[in-house]
This record gives C-alpha cells, sequence and structure tokens, in this order.
C-alpha cells in the first residue's frame, strides 16, 4: 500500500505542478488575457467550495465515488485539447476537472491514514513535493508551446487515475466510507475573525498561484528560472514540514499570526524587487511559513477549537482554498500589472489584522 499511495502522491502532485505553474503560461500563449486566465483558473478552487456542502448531505466519499472521479477527471482533462481556443468550452473542462480533483486527494489523505503509521505517512507524503518539483524543473526546460503544457498535464492525470485504481483495487477487502461526526451544530460565525482570516489569506494567493510565472518571465527571469524559484519553495516547504514539531508547542493563535504577516511581507518583497533574483529567492523561502507552518497551524487550531473536526477541516479546504482560491483567482486577473503584488500584501496584512479579533486562542497542541 505504501508504494501504490506514494505513486499516487508524485502523479497528483506532478499534475499540480504543471497545472499551477506552466498552464497560466500556456494559456497566455494561445492568446488569453490576464483576465481571461484569472477567470479560467478560478474554476477549479470555486468546484473545491461547493464539495464539502454536496458531501454533507447528498454524496459518500467511498471506493465508487473515488473512482467516478477518477474517470471524470481523466475525461475533463482530455477535453482541455479540443476546448483550448474557445473559452467557455475551456471553462467547462476545468468546472469538470475541479470537481473531480476536489474529491480524489482527500479520499486518498484518509485511506493513507488509516493504512499508514504517522512517521510512514510523512513519507509517502514526501513524493508528492518530489513530484511537484522534478515537473517544474523538467518542463521549465521543454515548455515550448500550449500543447506541450496540455501532453504532460493529459500523462501526469493519467497515471494519478491508474495509481489512484490501484490503491482501491489493493484494498477491496476492506470498505471505506466517509462518516459523519456525531456533535453539536457546526458554528462558523463563533470564530469568524478566524475563518475571515482564512478566506482573505487564500485571495491574496491568488497572483502568486495563477499570475508568478508570467510576472517574473515578464521582468526579464527565465521560465526555467522561474521553475528553480518554484522549486526552492518547495523545500524550503519540505524543510518546515520536518523541524515544524517544536514549534507546534507555542501558542497556535501566535502562530497563526507570525505566519500570515510573513505573508504579507513576502507579497511586499515580490512587489519592491521584482527584477532581483536574490531577493526573489528570499521571499520564496518563506513559503515555509505561508504554508508549511500556517497550513499545518490552521488545522491544529481547528482540531482544537471543534468537536467536529472532520468537518472543520473539509471548511477549511472549502471557505480558504475552495472560495479563497476563486476569489483569489478572479481578483488576480483583473488587478495583475506591476502593482499585483502590493495589493496582495494589503490583502494579507487585512487576514492578520482580522486575527487580532480573535479573543479564543488554544493552548498548545502536540501532534503524534
Amino acid at each position: 500500500m505504501f508504494l501504490r499511495l506514494s505513486a499516487f502522491y508524485l502523479f497528483y502532485f506532478a499534475a499540480v505542478g504543471v497545472y499551477v505553474i506552466f498552464f497560466p503560461k500556456a494559456l497566455q500563449m494561445a492568446g488569453y488575457d490576464s483576465l481571461q486566465i484569472g477567470t479560467l483558473l478560478s474554476a477549479a478552487p470555486l468546484m473545491r467550495f461547493f464539495a464539502p456542502f454536496l458531501f454533507l448531505k447528498h454524496l459518500k466519499l467511498d471506493d465508487r465515488t473515488f473512482l467516478g472521479a477518477l474517470a471524470l477527471m481523466s475525461l475533463a482533462v482530455l477535453l482541455f485539447w479540443p476546448a483550448l481556443p474557445y473559452f467557455w468550452a475551456l471553462m467547462g473542462a476545468n468546472l469538470l476537472f475541479g470537481a473531480a480533483m476536489s474529491v480524489a486527494l482527500p479520499f486518498v489523505e484518509t485511506r493513507a491514514l488509516e493504512s499508514l503509521s504517522k512517521k510512514i505517512y510523512g513519507r509517502s507524503r514526501l513524493f508528492g513535493s518530489i513530484g511537484f518539483i522534478a515537473i517544474a524543473l523538467w518542463l521549465g526546460k521543454v515548455l515550448q508551446t500550449p500543447q506541450d503544457a496540455l501532453r504532460y498535464l493529459i500523462a501526469t492525470i493519467w497515471l494519478t487515475a491508474a495509481s489512484g485504481a490501484l490503491i482501491v483495487l489493493a484494498d477491496r477487502a476492506h470498505a471505506h466510507t466517509d462518516k459523519k461526526e456525531e456533535g453539536r451544530p457546526f458554528d462558523l460565525l463563533s470564530h469568524w475573525p478566524l475563518w475571515g482570516a482564512f478566506f482573505l489569506m487564500q485571495v491574496s494567493f491568488g497572483g502568486f498561484y495563477n499570475f508568478f510565472t508570467i510576472y517574473e518571465t515578464a521582468h526579464g527571469i527565465s521560465l526555467e528560472t522561474t521553475s528553480w524559484l518554484w522549486s526552492f519553495g518547495v523545500i524550503c516547504e519540505i524543510v518546515m514540514f520536518y523541524f515544524q514539531g517544536p514549534l507546534l508547542h507555542k501558542n497556535l493563535m501566535t502562530l497563526l499570526k507570525v505566519t500570515v504577516f510573513a505573508t504579507s511581507i513576502r507579497w511586499a518583497l515580490l512587489w519592491l524587487f521584482p527584477d532581483s533574483l536574490p531577493m526573489t529567492f528570499a521571499a520564496q523561502s518563506l513559503h515555509a511559513l505561508s504554508f508549511a507552518l500556517y497550513h499545518t497551524t490552521a488545522i491544529t487550531l481547528l482540531h482544537a477549537l471543534y468537536r467536529r473536526k472532520a468537518l472543520a477541516q473539509q471548511f477549511f479546504l472549502g471557505i480558504s482554498y475552495g472560495l479563497g482560491g476563486f476569489a483569489g483567482a478572479l481578483l488576480a486577473g483583473k488587478l495583475y500589472g506591476e502593482n499585483l503584488f502590493l495589493y496582495e500584501s494589503a490583502i494579507a496584512l487585512v487576514a492578520f489584522g482580522s486575527l487580532l479579533f480573535e479573543k479564543r486562542g488554544a493552548s498548545p497542541t502536540k501532534i503524534g
């Protein structure tokens, strides 16, 4: 099971690398403007926001749903090829793709945590970072046309689907479903500053996820070097994931504030020094705080605050990476220009300000 899970992570995050790093550039090469690119790339986060609501009442996250999502994902990515010249056709393919992707990873994460010890799980999850870095470095050298990006996206998605199917087939003896947690009604309003910060934090990432490659190459940094910048951020992320344990014994709310404020500094550096390679690498080093430590701290804090813990995690993904990612992509498409990361820095700073209104924190929590 370790090998099958590791293969899934490898191919899934390689596909994410193609989609996040190179698909925006491919769309630009195909003739789309910044607003159209932002709109197209908002489709997948939008589906991620709606997915948790469907699974609350109408669907079960079981083997059949997962295999259906893999099939839909494989079909949707294939539709990208004929749809590329047509905005609305490509939007439709992106919506299908986002819906399928929103199911695939949560299912495999659940299966991994059931099947592997926490120590072994971390080693398996590491293959995702390897896949992301490998595709970033390789495709940064060979990308010439929009069709190049599509070929690699199709290949990595199909390999993801194949490895995902093997996970299910290898474990047919066990029935796996998404179990509801009992408890008092789920309440977002009692911690509205926290949820507001989660939303705004991801909105601030819209410029980075959707336009960082375009922004850097427009300021004279080559596509290959930009790939190294992406990879460096992921390396910093890996290092933080490995060493962050002792930090999580501190006050979690304070730690969350530090990571959000560091994100504002990160975007400010990209705005102030857009053509400085050393400063851009310095900004990317903050990915260790603004993604790795932020993500773990947020999840751990929600685990301490909410009785319905799995539902809290679902809404964290939906409100931040889903709704926040959707709004961030649209906003970045509209605001793209020399001051894009100034605006993103201001949004992250507002997220930090929102956290100042959150009165109820959590005591230091140890991760097993």
